[in-house]
């Protein structure tokens, strides 16, 4: 098969794929490959070991879903034994990982390919009935879950044939190398498996674990800096810290604000105005580390579906988001890296759609902008609200919503540890 030509958009029927993953690419509508996908797939279909630096947004997810799937099609096996997945997939967060996993549905639609989630915040039981229902294919998880499962013997990763991390740079920073180096020494050695490295960043320290757990892995870039300029209109509005929740109350307020993402970087504040908007008469939810899963699921469901039109959230909490048709994403407080702006930002202009980015700089932050524009390549529009902007929120309509939870003082951990009991004949 010949290179493709990045000048020109690469047909998804360019590469030779299993045609029950063909149907369900065509059923989903999708035609052509994004340029990561394009770049990715002509490598990794050929078994190669990739490491790609792209942001979310990109379709860097059905890249690697893509090449899993038709590899375990191509490669059935006969005899099986449960809790042994021939794929994992391993992402930093809830939110991220139950995506890929959605994604991964549809994508194996009629292909009888098998995905089973592992994800904190959610019942491990019901989490290891799904491991002991019947074999599995492709398990997507998050470090800490993962790690739980594996060493309590209720997944055993040695058959993997192919491992993706996704998002590397994200758990570096979180903290989760060690638990992912743990689950990485347990499956097989790297020239037995095909290893793809997915990064929005590529540090000195992603390049390290690159060359520790991928097999000569090739490099694939898409600059975030292009997808952010070419399909999001970006504005700063210059502020004080006392107005800007006036401005965020009338912004939101305008009839073109349809479906709104708003980003701070504390918790605390997320929760405070998630509170205020929902008592101005605003429907919107939540996303932080502290919210249960079953509730971070709700609040996703009926954000995606319309239900609630504004969704407050952090960092860690809105990272790898898939949600079409964000109107909006306002950034309440500048984030203190200027690589979390693009991130914020890339959750909308997403599918060919114009996108709009408002960012609030005030007195306490304004001394982050020059590192976002020199992130970006270019100046940012700032600009002072025109009058009326801040005209001020009205009163309170309804009684407080997103209440703190106290804080739980009892000792040890509640973790469910699950059954040791083995899945297989010793």
């Amino acid at each position: 098969m010949d290179s493709t030509d990045e000048s020109q958009p690469v047909p998804f029927d360019h590469f030779d794929l299993q045609k029950p993953l063909a149907d369900a690419i065509k059923k989903i509508g999708f035609e052509f490959c994004t340029p990561i996908q394009a770049q990715s797939l002509e490598l990794t279909l050929k078994g190669h070991d990739v490491t790609g630096k792209a942001q979310t947004g990109t379709g860097k997810t059905a890249a690697f879903l893509i090449t899993i799937i038709n590899d375990l099609l191509s490669n059935p096996i006969e005899e099986r034994y449960l809790a042994e997945p021939r794929a994992l997939i391993v992402a930093p967060t809830r939110e991220l990982a139950i995506q890929i996993a959605s994604d991964s549905v549809l994508l194996t639609h009629n292909c009888g390919l098998h995905t089973v989630t592992l994800v904190g915040g959610e019942d491990y039981q019901k989490q290891n009935r799904a491991l002991e229902a019947r074999p599995v294919d492709i398990v997507v998880a998050t470090p800490g879950r993962l790690l739980d499962f594996v060493e309590n013997g209720n997944l055993h990763l040695g058959i993997v044939e192919l491992l993706v991390l996704d998002e590397a740079d994200r758990m570096l920073d979180m903290g989760f190398i060690p638990q992912v180096r743990a689950v990485v020494a347990k499956t097989p050695k790297k020239d037995c498996r095909q290893t793809l490295l997915f990064s929005a960043t590529y540090t000195p320290e992603i390049v390290e674990l690159a060359k520790r757990w991928a097999m000569d892995p090739i490099m694939v870039e898409v600059e975030p800096e292009k997808v952010a300029a070419d399909a999001v209109n970006q504005i700063v509005y210059l502020v004080t810290t006392a107005d800007k929740y006036n401005l965020l109350f009338n912004l939101i307020s305008e009839p073109e604000a349809v479906k709104v993402m708003v980003f701070s970087n504390r918790r605390d504040q997320v929760r405070k105005l998630a509170d205020n908007l929902h008592r101005n008469g605003i429907s919107c939810g939540m996303l932080s580390g502290e919210i249960a899963q079953n509730q971070r699921i709700r609040t996703l469901d009926a954000f995606k579906t319309g239900k609630i039109q504004v969704l407050v959230a952090t960092d860690v909490a809105g990272r790898g988001l898939h949600i079409d048709d964000v109107t909006h994403v306002i950034n309440y407080t500048l984030p203190e890296e200027a690589d979390d702006y693009v991130h914020r930002i890339g959750r909308t202009g997403r599918a060919g759609a114009i996108g709009t980015s408002i960012s609030f700089a005030c007195e306490e932050d304004s001394f982050l902008l020059p590192d976002i524009e020199k992130k970006l390549g270019n100046k940012l529009d700032c600009i002072h609200p025109a009058d009326g902007m801040l005209d001020k929120a009205p009163a309170y309509e309804r009684e407080s919503k997103f209440k703190a939870k106290p804080k739980d003082t009892r000792r040890g951990s509640s973790r469910s540890q699950g059954s040791r009991r083995p899945t297989r004949p010793r």
